[in-house]
C-alpha cells in the first residue's frame, strides 16, 4: 500500500482526505494542508509514503522516538540526520571528549551539508528534533523557491517509549532538554491533530511506533517506480 502525495501546486487536499478536528491553518490562494493520521492501526497502515520530485520532507519527534532508524530504514538515499554528522565527529576525536565540548561544530557542519542538499534541488528527508521551529521555516521558505512541497512526517511516541530507545541506542539527554523535547513536541501534535500544519508545511503524516515500524519506504517521483 502506498500513500502518495501531490506539491502545493496540486490537488493535496484531494490526495488525502484531511482528518476531522479544527479548520487548518492556510495561506491565501493555497490549497487546505492535508494531515493523515495512521496511529491505532495496529502496524497495518501503508508500506511507502511517496512524494513529488524535488519535495522536503521533514521528521519530527521525541528524542529516542525512531526519527533516525525510520529514516536509515525507509530512505537512505535522501536523508540528511544530524545524527550522521555527529557519528562522524566522534570517530574522529578523542572518545572521552564530551559531546557538549563540540556540539556547534557538530550543528555547523550539519546545517552547511544540510544547505547544500537544498540549494542541489535534490528529494530530501530531514531529522529534526522538534524543538527548533526556525529549522522548520527556513525548509519551508526553500520548498516555496523550488516550488515544491514541505511535508511533515511526526512520531507520536510516549516519553516512557522514548527514554527506552534512548538506552537501547546507548545516548539519552538530559532531564532538561527532554523537558524542553516534551513540550515543543507536545505543541506540534496538538496543532496537527487539529489540522494547524508550521506556515507553509502542505501536508502531515501522524504515525505511532506500529505504523512506523510497517513503513519501508519513503519515495519520489524521480525515485524508481515502486515495484
Amino acid at each position: 500500500m502506498t500513500l502518495r502525495y501531490a506539491t502545493t501546486a496540486g490537488t493535496t487536499s484531494a490526495a488525502l482526505p484531511a482528518q476531522s478536528g479544527s479548520p487548518p491553518r492556510q495561506a491565501v490562494g493555497t490549497h487546505p494542508p492535508v494531515v493523515r493520521d495512521l496511529r491505532g492501526r495496529a502496524g497495518r497502515g501503508p508500506r511507502v509514503l511517496r512524494f513529488a520530485a524535488g519535495d522536503v520532507v521533514v521528521v519530527s519527534g521525541l528524542p529516542g522516538s525512531g526519527k533516525s532508524t525510520l529514516l536509515a530504514r525507509t530512505a537512505p538515499a535522501h536523508a540528511v540526520d544530524s545524527q550522521d554528522t555527529r557519528d562522524r565527529w566522534a570517530h574522529r576525536l578523542p572518545r572521552l571528549l564530551p559531546y557538549v565540548l563540540y556540539r556547534p561544530l557538530v550543528r555547523l557542519a550539519h546545517y552547511r551539508g544540510l544547505r547544500r542538499v537544498l540549494r542541489s534541488g535534490a528529494s530530501v528527508v530531514v531529522h529534526d528534533c522538534g524543538t527548533q521551529s526556525w529549522v522548520r521555516a527556513l525548509l519551508a521558505r526553500h520548498a516555496r523557491r523550488r516550488g515544491t512541497g514541505l511535508h511533515l512526517v511526526l512520531l507520536d511516541v510516549s516519553a516512557r517509549t522514548a527514554r527506552e530507545g534512548q538506552r537501547e541506542r546507548g545516548r539519552g539527554v538530559s532531564a532538561y532538554a527532554f523537558a524542553r523535547h516534551r513540550r515543543a513536541v507536545g505543541r506540534l501534535l496538538r496543532d496537527t491533530e487539529a489540522g494547524l500544519l508550521p506556515r507553509g508545511c502542505a501536508s502531515a503524516v501522524l504515525l505511532d511506533r506500529e505504523a512506523a515500524g510497517a513503513l519501508t519506504r519513503i519515495t519520489f517521483a524521480d525515485a524508481q517506480t515502486d515495484g
